[in-house]
């Protein structure tokens, strides 16, 4: 067509109509964009474009009187549909709502309108030219690279969110077991409280579809709480004893003589008939007297927690602490512990200790030389009361929440 009019038919022009009709050729997209993959695109980016989910419903009703599925190549862009027929095509949205839509979608640049003199819409061919009237989806096409772009950016704003978001959650999920934990071992004391009513605030808000700014807000506050319950909980007694732990498995580590050479101490002591029998006899006496069955100090969830190669070996389920003790008699083979190291550990630190300690042992058995002896040397603390399986359970959650 020789000229390309910008006045709407019996409408007051407006800046949208003095925008520039045919656009650069460099601007134009040098490959065709289907249709359907353009609309979900502004979809999901259409608050950047400043249109509504009834202004795209109208702009898919006018891309559905388009042929092809691709916009762009040589055909030509324009649909001239009446209104009544776009109506119909919407399920009978009134017109006066239908042209309300219309007008916003070429305010914001997606449509431009191409009225004949009397106003209809139509297409006519002059010899080989053809020439149509009604609404052109140029715009839109020539946009397909920035709606794309601005689609994308939705979509990892919203992936960083949705990552943050799963972040959060479990870091409200560790508070509430530390403070379980913590009121196990050192009860009373107001903190725990707190950790509880944060770890409550934190699930009634995660309910609702919170920003980026408020996750990273709710992020840092259970950091700086869940660093504080790990100071209170490990203490000094934790750094004392992940330091005797490396300075033992330093001695394995150097020392040349095999695991076996580890073990016979306390064996020893029974084959001598010195005057150690006395003494050992009234040591068992009192260790069969104490109340060995009790249950430690500490949740079963959170030695599972911390002990996940145990499911590896053992496949059924350990929800009770007796689950937890077959599964330790299970492990205990395998990982080169004598009848008589597991006996006597069972006889000083408890049946439920005992299992918590082989269970950490096998999480860490890469780095221990002689896991007999070192049981045996574990075992030897406890004999003197000084050992408790908390603090090797709390090294383990730490080493997991670094990796």
């Amino acid at each position: 067509m020789e000229y390309t009019p910008i006045s709407p038919f019996m409408r007051p022009i407006s800046c949208a109509h003095l925008r520039v009709v045919e656009r650069p050729e460099a601007s134009v997209p040098a490959t065709p964009i289907n249709k359907w993959e353009l609309l979900r695109d502004l979809s999901k980016a259409q608050a950047a474009f400043g249109v509504s989910e009834r202004d795209l419903t109208v702009l898919q009703g006018l891309l559905s009187f388009f042929p092809d599925d691709a916009l762009g190549g040589n055909a030509e862009m324009v649909v001239f549909p009446s209104n009544k027929a776009i109506c119909e095509r919407l399920n009978g949205m009134p017109c006066s709502t239908m042209r309300r839509h219309l007008a916003r979608l070429v305010e914001a640049g997606f449509l431009q309108r191409r009225d004949s003199p009397n106003g209809k819409r139509y297409v006519r061919k002059y010899g080989e030219e053809r020439v149509a009237f009604g609404f052109d989806l140029s715009p839109l096409h020539c946009r397909s690279e920035e709606v794309a772009r601005a689609a994308e950016a939705v979509r990892k704003a919203e992936e960083r969110v949705r990552r943050l978001r799963e972040i959060v959650s479990l870091m409200r999920r560790d508070l509430e077991a530390l403070a379980e934990f913590g009121e196990e071992i050192q009860p009373g004391r107001g903190f725990w409280d707190q950790l509880r009513d944060k770890a409550a605030l934190t699930a009634r808000a995660l309910r609702r579809k919170l920003s980026l700014e408020d996750l990273a807000a709710y992020q840092a506050d259970l950091e700086y709480l869940l660093d504080q319950a790990r100071n209170i909980i490990d203490g000094p007694e934790t750094e004392e004893m992940n330091t005797n732990d490396a300075q033992f498995e330093r001695h394995h580590h150097n020392s040349n003589k095999e695991s076996i050479d580890l073990e016979p101490p306390l064996e020893k002591g029974r084959a001598v008939g010195g005057g150690l029998d006395a003494d050992t006899d009234e040591l068992e006496a009192d260790v069969e007297g104490q109340d060995t069955r009790r249950v430690p100090k500490i949740p079963l969830h959170l030695v599972i927690a911390a002990c996940p190669s145990l499911k590896t070996f053992y496949t059924s389920d350990i929800r009770h602490w007796h689950q937890l003790f077959d599964a330790a008699c299970h492990v205990r083979p395998a990982m080169g512990i004598s009848a008589s190291a597991w006996e006597e550990a069972q006889r000083f630190m408890g049946l439920e200790q005992a299992s918590i300690v082989v269970a950490a042992m096998l999480e860490r058995f890469a780095d221990i030389r002689s896991p007999g002896g070192y049981l045996r040397a574990l075992t030897s603390k406890a004999a003197a009361g000084d050992f408790s399986c908390g603090p090797m359970v709390m090294a383990l959650m730490s080493r997991r929440a670094a990796a």
